[in-house]
């Protein structure tokens, strides 16, 4: 196996507007917030905070979590313009103090966000090692213009390197037809229910072969 899991990407996908790159640290506030606008009217999204107001206040916190969390143990993607943020996680546990973290940025809403790991938890595949997409966002007004392809692609491109497949959940049935086309296949369990939400579907995408060089 060649190349290892942190070399550098600077990648232009076919019809992508601009290349895609390694986030920062310091791109975290910035990402965090392209990724509350963009998923501010998603139905998760609504179905965990119902106040447009109460949204826009509370979901950058909850996006910087995970976009941190992701840079000690993951993968974030973005564009030189910070036009879009591909989140990836290793399998596993949250790391310790995440939940306390959670509470405090979540306040009195932290409940629904417990339930709503908890029912993703409950469907995860287990027993093979995997990544995780746990976002794909690309800045309101920045759509159709192949950003998030480009996004998708720069990881995949690792994860067949690596034999590695990836998992992630849909939060609409646009997104789904979007990852269908990307090589992701429902689960069996798929589509989940949020409790009285919406439903999302479990998709996994197996590696693709790729020819190594001697």
């Amino acid at each position: 196996m060649t190349g290892s899991w942190m070399d550098p990407v600077m990648t232009g996908q076919p019809g992508t507007a601009s290349p895609v790159i390694h986030a920062s640290h310091d791109d975290v506030d910035v990402l965090s917030q392209l990724i509350a606008d963009a998923l501010h009217d998603d139905d998760v999204s609504r179905w965990l905070l119902p106040s447009p107001g109460i949204r826009r206040r509370i979901l950058p916190g909850f996006f910087a979590l995970l976009v941190q969390r992701a840079m000690t143990g993951g993968f974030v993607y973005t564009t030189p313009g910070k036009d879009g943020a591909a989140v990836w996680l290793a399998a596993g546990q949250p790391p310790s103090g995440y939940a306390e973290q959670l509470a405090e940025i979540t306040g009195p809403w932290a409940t629904q966000f417990r339930v709503f790991d908890t029912v993703l938890a409950q469907h995860h595949p287990a027993g093979r090692a995997h990544h995780h997409l746990a976002i794909l966002a690309v800045r309101p007004g920045q759509q159709n213009r192949g950003t998030g392809t480009g996004l998708l692609a720069a990881h995949h491109a690792r994860l067949d390197q690596h034999a590695t497949p990836g998992y992630l959940e849909a939060s609409s049935s646009r997104s789904r037809d979007l990852y269908l086309r990307h090589g992701y296949r429902p689960r069996p369990d798929s589509p989940i229910r949020l409790p009285g939400g919406p439903p999302m579907w479990p998709m996994w995408r197996e590696p693709r072969h790729v020819a190594r060089r001697e």
